[in-house]
């Protein structure tokens, strides 16, 4: 005698919904099958100090907590839990996750536990690998799948990914970059370096302090970046004031900057970008090369919006480039699409 269909009431269904995770270095974006990005915030937790040792209590997480960086009170500590896209602190990774999860779907309207699929730099280790899943599990996920970023960042931006061509995508996050070529439904070269958008505040700060004396905030330095960030030299100047701290007498001082001093401040980390991808040409099959020639490079995540960098990518390389369509959500969009595509295997990964 044939088992009859088990009925699944309401609450059920909900639960089997998928959950695509970008769990990213600068900022954490959700998915869900039914909804789409249900969720785009910095990757920031902030804890309330207790005065005797007990479990840490969360008093923000992410827009919130990002404006604590750097202005903290003594009671309060802000802490960004990813560095160069993997944990780094595996406590507040799994506070955060669980905070964004409760924020991105109500408690009355959907079960927070459901099968999470998290985006992966292709050069995280096993160990690093395991403290993602991990984390997430913890945060409440019944099933974790994982992706690597270039796969989920080429369906992102729409590549043919499931046919014979070979594609190049360069996704450029807050604390890595990701290089991939990819084809069939799968990744013919992966190469990751651990260079991104904070490298390149970071080159900022020291850029006007060696120079100016004046010493810049992180969020300072990120401001600067994108509003008259540059690749290149070879354009119109333009000019912005911004505030540090002087290193001489620690007063405020103010510092004009301009695109051209960011270009030159930026030098160093994206020379390193540009090799990586020029390693990928070098190293992916000669066949997917020439499709790459043919249709050239696509752009994606956040460092994808600095300033002329296809135009300064496409004159290193001499092949076309161009910037995804929403390059910010490339990455968590590629992971949902890869789980209804059916390109995450048993073991739960792709």
């Amino acid at each position: 005698m044939a088992r009859p269909t088990p009925y699944y009431p309401l609450f059920e269904r909900l639960f089997r919904h998928s959950v695509a995770v970008d769990l990213g270095t600068a900022n954490t974006l959700i998915y869900t099958d039914a909804g789409g990005i249900v969720l785009n915030q910095p990757s920031v937790v902030c804890f309330q100090k207790e005065p005797a040792a007990g479990p840490k209590r969360v008093a923000a997480v992410g827009t919130e907590a990002r404006q604590l960086l750097g202005r903290a009170p003594c009671n309060l500590e802000a802490v960004r839990p990813m560095r160069h896209g993997v944990i780094a602190n595996f406590s507040a990774a799994e506070h955060m996750i669980r905070q964004f999860v409760d924020m991105a779907h109500p408690r009355q309207l959907f079960s927070r536990r459901a099968a999470f699929t998290l985006c992966v730099p292709e050069g995280a280790t096993r160990v690093e690998r395991r403290a993602i899943r991990e984390a997430a599990e913890a945060a409440g996920a019944w099933k974790v799948s994982l992706i690597g970023e270039s796969l989920a960042s080429a369906l992102g931006a729409g590549l043919p990914v499931l046919e014979a061509t070979g594609s190049m995508v360069v996704d450029i996050g807050g604390g890595t970059t990701e290089v991939g070529v990819v084809a069939l439904g799968g990744t013919a070269y992966s190469g990751s370096i651990r260079v991104g958008g904070d490298n390149f505040d970071a080159a900022i700060v020291s850029y006007v302090r060696n120079l100016y004396g004046v010493l810049l905030g992180e969020q300072t330095a990120e401001h600067v970046k994108k509003n008259i960030g540059t690749a290149m030299r070879d354009v119109p100047v333009e000019h912005m004031n911004a505030i540090g701290r002087s290193v001489d007498d620690g007063l405020p001082r103010t510092v004009q900057l301009s695109n051209h001093d960011i270009a030159e401040a930026i030098e160093g980390p994206l020379n390193q970008v540009i090799g990586a991808v020029r390693r990928g040409l070098e190293t992916a099959p000669a066949e997917l090369v020439t499709d790459i020639a043919d249709n050239g490079i696509v752009l994606t995540g956040g460092g994808a919006l600095l300033g002329n960098l296809e135009r300064r990518l496409s004159n290193e390389l001499g092949l076309a480039v161009r910037v995804a369509d929403e390059p910010l959500t490339c990455a968590v969009r590629g992971a949902g699409l890869a789980v209804a595509a059916g390109l995450i295997d048993e073991a739960g990964y792709a």
